[in-house]
């Protein structure tokens, strides 16, 4: 099977960050923030740019694992944590899945016209049929499908933003009244904007299928993160000068708001609903990669069961495709979007904690293993030639790690609830199976 370069590797982190973020998140942030929002992009952006060095130094010293923080901690730490954090990052890319599915059945229903619920919900499923089938091809053809919307999307945003440089008031009190909501405004902006850049950890999935290996999964995480960083922000900036911050309402089509605000021409508000259903559908796409890769690698590492396993003639893992799939699907009957989007957030944010973590754990190893070279102990699957290694160690990752706790408290009340639920069903189901499979119980002496 042909290994995908950087382009294609960069085209689905792109394709999982600029998603529904840009088209539907942007809005929310303004509204919470004011012209705070774009202090709040900037800062959740740093915190991206931490986390995609952490994994960009992961992947390049695990060149052959497919399951992204997952398969870090589960080296890092062992099956106890490493369970725990694959099930629920896997379940954060199955509710991503669902959620930026209803995002486009939303935006496509309403660019027919149709008020019913269930064409929203038929639109959504028919999406996630039509990427299933795109997966089963194989990574090289997701690659090339995603570069394909990656390209087109951004042209649209900067049509978009060439249009506000024209039409927008350029006022500075205007764009940069920084603070016109409070810090707490952009605070809660940043928690939420945080989630805009999530979808960069797909990379980190593809390293066995890339040219180059760690190192190039590395640079394709960097630049994604980079690039979406520097267009959110001129999105940002653009939705500001086209109406103010302080008459920004809570809406799920903030560009399309921006645009009406100004009697923007026809022919672009037509381009922005189509550059949005290209978003939406990208995005989909990856969080379907990076969840079925990550069932994947928790069923070579035997903590699921082998049926995972099994591929197709395109190296397709078509189980965990399907399962993921079909998740994908029943998770859009639940009936509570906002549930949804809480398992995917918390999800997915424990998940960069662990690899904060996890990336300190592996250094240690690292100086461990050039101390006495050649003990390599448990971590067979980890290589320590020409490994990427990120700057400022070990101040970024105690930085990135701080950020996401402070990420943690800012959460409401009803997201933590869940993940802590979800956290504790993860932990007695790994310890039912172990006792199901008779499995020995480590014990570790922390003092003599």
């Amino acid at each position: 099977m042909a290994k995908i370069g950087l382009a294609g590797a960069t085209a689905i982190g792109l394709g999982a960050i600029i998603g529904a973020g840009i088209f539907v998140l942007s809005g929310t942030t303004i509204n919470l923030a004011g012209s705070g929002a774009l202090i709040a992009f900037i800062i959740t952006g740093i915190v991206a740019v931490i986390i995609a060095l952490e994994l960009g130094e992961l992947s390049s010293e695990m060149p052959k694992e497919t399951g992204a923080s997952y398969s870090f901690t589960y080296n890092a730490f062992g099956s106890e944590l490493g369970f725990i954090g694959g099930v629920l990052l896997y379940l954060g890319y199955v509710a991503g899945v669902s959620t930026i599915a209803l995002g486009f059945g939303t935006y496509l229903s309403s660019a027919f016209g149709i008020g019913s619920q269930l064409y929203t919900y038929a639109f959504s499923v028919l999406l996630v049929i039509g990427l299933t089938l795109i997966n089963y091809r194989g990574i090289k053809s997701t690659a090339n499908t995603d570069l394909v919307l990656v390209l087109f999307k951004i042209i649209v945003l900067l049509i978009f933003v060439a249009f506000a440089v024209l039409y927008g008031k350029w006022a500075t009190t205007q764009i940069f009244g920084f603070f016109s909501n409070g810090t707490g405004g952009i605070f809660s902006a940043s928690v939420i904007a945080l989630f805009a850049y999530a979808g960069f950890q797909s990379i980190a999935s593809l390293t066995p299928d890339l040219k180059g290996g760690g190192r190039t999964a590395a640079k394709a995480i960097i630049i994604s993160v980079i690039v979406s960083m520097i267009l959110y922000v001129a999105v940002t900036i653009s939705l500001l000068a086209l109406v103010p911050g302080n008459k920004f309402g809570l809406v799920a089509n903030p560009l399309s708001y921006a645009l009406s605000s100004v009697s923007a021409p026809s022919w672009i508000f037509i381009l922005i609903t189509i550059g949005a259903l290209v978003a939406t559908t990208s995005a989909t796409l990856s969080m379907m990669v990076g969840g079925s890769r990550t069932l994947y690698q928790m069923s070579v590492d035997g903590l699921l069961p082998k049926r995972f396993l099994k591929t197709n003639w395109a190296k397709a893992p078509i189980n965990s495709i399907l399962l993921t799939a079909a998740l994908g699907i029943l998770f859009l009957f639940s009936g509570n979007i906002y549930i949804i989007a809480a398992i995917s957030n918390f999800g997915i944010l424990f998940s960069f904690l662990l690899t904060g973590l996890a990336l300190i754990k592996m250094r240690r190893i690292r100086n461990h293993y050039k101390e006495k070279k050649g003990l390599l102990g448990s971590h067979t699957m980890v290589s320590f030639k020409d490994v990427f290694q990120m700057p400022l160690y070990p101040y970024l990752p105690i930085i990135g790690i701080v950020a996401i706790l402070v990420f943690f408290y800012a959460f409401p009340n009803a997201v933590i609830s869940t993940g802590v639920a979800l956290t504790f069903a993860t932990i007695i189901v790994y310890y039912v199976i172990r006792e199901i499979k008779n499995r020995p119980v480590v014990k570790i002496r922390f003092f003599d």
